[in-house]
């Protein structure tokens, strides 16, 4: 009775200390405040274009004197090996992206790019599958097989980046992966708009994007879980 009463407190001992060295998930965006992020380049967060309403962090579609929006917003924080998870809901027409990896020493937001995108209506959508939804941008294209929602209804989107291996998933289904620094992923660079972009296609340290593409576009749940480098999640 001793020794089998032993047994289970060391493997409930052993449980506890693999919990706690698990990789913990934590919100980037509270629903309430826009806490842990700011404007690209930027020291302080956009006074206009981006907004909290309802939960979600939402960026308004610019017109009039806010034409030019409020600019791409990021994380204050960097990753590197991290599951990201977020939901999100496009206005109808509109565009939109998640990047990862995305350093301030370029002269724009060039990054790796998750596709938010209206495919049914916007124009780059019907340019090919590496434009739309859930597409790496212009370089992997996303299958015709995927399964998005309209526009106006929540989408539920994962990153995930664990050393050179990067996944991007749509409504509980993978769509792609690659794996950072191969020919395959050098070769697709050649094609794309990135083709003379140094750095693009290889790993970095970097922040958390949500594009101002000028639509209106609504970001929540968005969280993440850092990964130690010699992670094997799938």
């Amino acid at each position: 009775m001793k020794r089998a009463y032993l047994v289970l407190t060391l493997a409930v001992i052993g449980a506890a200390i693999i919990a706690a060295q698990a990789p913990r998930e934590r919100l980037l965006f509270d629903g309430k405040t826009t806490n842990g992020w700011r404007g690209f380049k930027k020291p302080a967060f956009p006074e206009h274009g981006w907004v909290v309403e309802d939960g979600w962090l939402k960026h308004v579609k610019a017109t009039g004197q806010d034409s030019h929006g409020g600019g791409d917003i990021i994380t204050v924080d960097t990753f590197d090996n991290f599951d990201l998870t977020f939901e999100w809901k496009i206005a109808p027409g509109g565009n939109s992206g998640v990047k990862y990896l995305v350093t301030e020493d370029r002269s724009g937001p060039i990054a790796h790019e998750y596709q938010v995108i209206d495919d049914e209506r916007h124009a780059d959508a019907k340019i090919g599958p590496h434009r739309a939804t859930a597409a790496l941008y212009d370089a992997i294209p996303a299958p015709a097989t995927k399964r998005a929602k309209p526009a106006g209804e929540i989408n539920t989107s994962r990153i995930l980046v664990n050393g050179n291996h990067v996944e991007h998933w749509l409504n509980g289904a993978k769509v792609l992966e690659y794996e950072l620094g191969s020919a395959a992923l050098m070769a697709a660079k050649a094609k794309s708009k990135f083709k003379d972009e140094p750095g693009w296609g290889t790993k970095l340290k970097g922040h958390i994007l949500l594009q101002d593409h000028g639509d209106e576009v609504a970001f929540r749940n968005i969280k993440i879980r850092e990964l130690p480098a010699t992670s094997t999640t799938r």
